[in-house]
């Protein structure tokens, strides 16, 4: 049997990493670091939960599934109304 495909999710600005499976939401496994993104719809039509990951821009955390093909750092950014 293969040995799962993992990575290493950097969030900023806490400097927080974590290991992340291959298809593990991007907002799962930044619970599962202690991380806390905002949330709202669960969906990824209200944003809420967007990020910004470095060198491909924004994505709502709550509908993205993490690829293993190289290491991420994660930008969160807080958003006083939510």
């Amino acid at each position: 049997m293969g040995e799962e495909s993992t990575i290493e999710v950097r969030f900023l600005p806490d400097d927080v990493t974590v290991t992340a499976r291959s298809g593990e939401l991007l907002l799962d496994c930044a619970t599962r670091a202690g991380i806390k993104i905002p949330t709202g719809c669960l969906m990824g039509s209200c944003h809420a939960c967007e990020v910004e990951i470095a060198g491909q821009g924004p994505v709502c955390s709550c509908i993205t599934a993490l690829r293993c093909e190289q290491d991420i750092t994660v930008h969160i950014y807080s958003d006083p109304l939510w």
